[in-house]
């Protein structure tokens, strides 16, 4: 979610051509600062987190509920139709997700890959973590802190798994993305990533867990996420489109993935069980949204975003991350201070909320990221 996006479709003067396995396809990467970040791709990152925040602020109940005093219908009698879309604003970062791990991977060798994965996700996640258990353990704050254990655990990331309580209710998310880390790690980055094998991939793990979604086997739903799978897989078809459009393997990919992810979407999420869930979302809106997340990514990976490279989208890029990790719980803790406690009304709570969980996002992006990142990424990825 965090990945420097570089492309690498049409190569300059000045490349570096890494070496491959044998029967590899040799893509050149740029050198160090060389330029050509896909810049729309940050800015969609940010859409994508803030639909997301959208969501947990007005489109459900639950805790926000508590936040707020009433449930955001009330708060927003008509907004609140439109931002319980917002959840989709994870099947548009899975797509995303795709497309970059596909790019990062790219003839990269395994300990490369991993040390790129776990530098960029485990300091701001360590410090999120951290945040939010002090925060909720503070006598003022009404939301109840998981115990010190759970919290220890929290820190692995693998608490999904272990059944253990969440610090971070997004966290299920980045359960899914690790598994993808994992797969792609496996079949595609250590045995050599070219065309064939990312392709045999995709369609292999597209079968698989269309399969597994009928078994009622819950090692193979937990392996092969058919319920997500979709995403990913038409996000690393994307990345094959950036770098052929003319790849008619890749637009099949793409098409399969956008077919079979619109279905689950709307499997799962119209008139969605559970009391926290708000019923307003049509099938027609469902598709719409999830049809977005994919013309989105295809629109930069065929370059028709080129335009939009304005420095900004970086910083948007670069805070997406933190702002994820910390929106949901801290933001319940800010619209209970500024809408009961001060008395502020729900629009400009709602802004003031988001705004002050970016700026957190760039606390953290500045004095934990910055500095950390590159530390463990070097840390991990050296030779022993």
């Amino acid at each position: 979610m965090t990945e420097t996006v570089v492309s690498t479709r049409k190569p300059q003067p000045d490349v570096t051509v890494l070496v491959e396995p044998p029967g590899a396809t040799t893509v050149p990467r740029r050198k160090k600062g060389s330029g050509g970040r896909l810049r729309a791709l940050d800015g969609l990152r940010l859409v994508a987190a803030l639909m997301v925040a959208a969501y947990h602020y007005g489109g459900r109940d639950g805790e926000v509920s508590e936040a707020w005093g009433s449930s955001p219908k009330v708060q927003f009698p008509t907004l609140h139709e439109f931002f319980a879309y917002g959840c989709l604003g994870v099947q548009v970062f899975f797509v995303i997700s795709g497309f970059v791990i596909c790019m990062s991977g790219w003839g990269r060798p395994l300990k490369s890959f991993f040390a790129s994965r776990a530098s960029r996700l485990l300091p701001a996640y360590w410090v999120a973590v951290a945040i939010v258990t002090v925060v909720f353990a503070l006598p003022v704050v009404a939301y109840k802190a998981v115990s010190p254990s759970d919290a220890l655990v929290n820190l692995t990331m693998l608490q999904m798994p272990l059944g253990v309580d969440r610090v971070l209710g997004v966290c299920w998310t980045l359960w899914a993305e690790v598994r993808f880390y994992a797969l792609f790690a496996l079949c595609v980055v250590l045995p050599g990533v070219n065309r064939r094998r990312v392709i045999v991939f995709c369609a292999g793990w597209m079968l698989a867990a269309v399969i597994a979604d009928n078994a009622n086997m819950p090692l193979l739903d937990i392996v092969l996420m058919p319920e997500y799978a979709p995403y990913f897989i038409g996000g690393v078809g994307l990345y094959l489109v950036h770098l052929d459009r003319r790849d008619a393997y890749a637009w099949g990919i793409v098409a399969v993935s956008w077919l079979i992810g619109q279905h689950y979407a709307v499997q799962s999420l119209w008139h969605a069980a559970g009391a926290d869930g708000f019923s307003y979302r049509s099938s027609t809106g469902i598709v719409l949204v999830v049809t977005f997340g994919f013309l989105a990514v295809a629109a930069i990976a065929l370059g028709w975003l080129r335009w939009a490279n304005w420095g900004w989208l970086t910083v948007a890029g670069a805070l997406t991350y933190p702002f994820y990790l910390v929106h949901e719980h801290l933001g319940w803790v800010v619209i209970h201070a500024l809408h009961r406690g001060v008395g502020l009304p729900s629009g400009a709570t709602f802004a003031l909320t988001a705004a002050s969980m970016l700026l957190l996002a760039w606390l953290l992006n500045q004095y934990v990221e910055k500095p950390l990142t590159p530390r463990l990424r070097a840390v991990l990825a050296k030779d022993r």
